[in-house]
């Protein structure tokens, strides 16, 4: 069952976020497998051809498989790989993202 991304509206130029875009991108595709492009964009708040170097990124690094069904993409993230940094390469993706979502079900939803 897909459950609809809530729009996530880009921080002030002088303001910062705790997570990269590429986690945000990981973070959609995970709520839904299926979005599009645009739909991405406009979820984590940078432009399509950001979302594409990202989506570039995350497939050359083995974080996603892409899948071509009909005229969409499917993403399937690959959740048993680490995170790349040497402070969280113990960490999974998988783990990333279930830490993210179980913040977003302990507070409603929201």
């Amino acid at each position: 069952m897909k459950k609809n991304p809530k729009k996530i509206t880009a921080p002030e130029p002088h303001a910062f976020t705790y997570l990269t875009n590429h986690s945000h991108v990981l973070v959609a595709l995970d709520t839904d497998p299926e979005l599009r492009v645009r739909d991405l964009a406009s979820f984590v708040g940078i432009t399509e051809r950001a979302v594409q170097r990202i989506l570039s990124d995350l497939e050359e690094a083995g974080a996603i498989k892409i899948e071509r069904v009909g005229r969409r993409n499917r993403y399937r993230i690959q959740r048993g790989g680490r995170l790349r940094h040497s402070l969280e390469e113990h960490c999974t993706i998988g783990g990333l993202l279930s830490w993210v979502h179980s913040g977003a079900r302990s507070r409603g939803g929201d």
